[in-house]
């Protein structure tokens, strides 16, 4: 009987972009689990320079600076620097993002205290009263409203975006995924950009196999993509929307599945 308490003998896929996978994948090798990593997403420099420019010399302008990824804080760090105007409150979607925003400036971070998404964020106390506040988010080119539409109905004096990076579709062919069956056991997909970019990536013939994988996510929302998408088995949501929260639902799983899905496949 395998031990529910590792992952020895599962395959999963690593879905987040290049340099982001790392450490998801150290900690699911920890529990002795084989780790594919298959980015799905791409990051990339963003294309109004003259923009972000504009925002890094009215900073001292705003009061709230909102960060909804890590790859936001990265990008805004190189605009800003190591140094923030004194007056200027932080805030993350989750705790990831709050950890990566602390450690470049230091500062008390606004951050939810279950979730990572703009509801999450949307429902902490700090954001409850922001009549005449003025706030930048700084995020990738593109993406959800929700943040800026609810601030500004709730009376924000101006709500302005910074996009210090952009995304797209890397140039990968599923059938590197393929070649590993019948060992993937798992793949992960933790936005539902990078879901979708995994489906669009994959012709009919490797969909088929695709959908046929158990998923493991860290949102609703995603874990509703995938039901619409055509995934086959219920996508496993992780309790907690971090790494360790990933790795510690895949053990969930394996308690439930002695031995990998595969073991029954032929």
């Amino acid at each position: 009987m395998a031990d529910s308490q590792t992952l020895t003998g599962i395959t999963v896929v690593v879905t987040r972009p290049t340099k982001q996978a790392g450490p998801l994948c150290r900690l699911i090798e920890a529990k002795g689990g084989q780790t594919i990593p298959f980015p799905t997403l791409e990051i990339l420099e963003p294309q109004h320079a003259k923009e972000l420019t504009s925002i890094q010399k009215r900073l001292d302008q705003f009061d709230l600076a909102i960060f909804v990824s890590v790859n936001a804080v990265e990008g805004a760090a190189r605009l800003i620097g190591a140094k923030l105007p004194s007056h200027l409150k932080l805030a993350t979607v989750g705790n990831s993002t709050r950890k990566v925003v602390e450690q470049q400036w230091h500062q008390p971070v606004i951050c939810p205290d279950q979730g990572a998404n703009s509801e999450a964020l949307l429902a902490t106390t700090e954001l409850q009263h922001i009549e005449g506040h003025k706030i930048v988010i700084f995020r990738g080119q593109g993406g959800r409203e929700l943040l800026a539409q609810t601030l500004s109905q709730r009376g924000a004096a101006v709500v302005e975006y910074a996009e210090v990076y952009r995304r797209a579709k890397p140039n990968a062919n599923p059938s590197e995924l393929i070649s590993h069956q019948p060992s993937v056991d798992l793949i992960t997909a933790t936005s539902n950009e990078t879901l979708q970019n995994l489906y669009d990536m994959a012709d009919a013939e490797q969909r088929d196999w695709l959908l046929s994988r158990q998923l493991i996510v860290i949102s609703e929302r995603t874990a509703l993509l995938a039901k619409q998408l055509g995934f086959r088995l219920p996508a496993i949501v992780a309790r907690e929307s971090n790494d360790q929260g990933l790795v510690n639902a895949m053990l969930t799983w394996r308690t439930h599945n002695k031995t990998t899905i595969n073991d029954f496949e032929d």
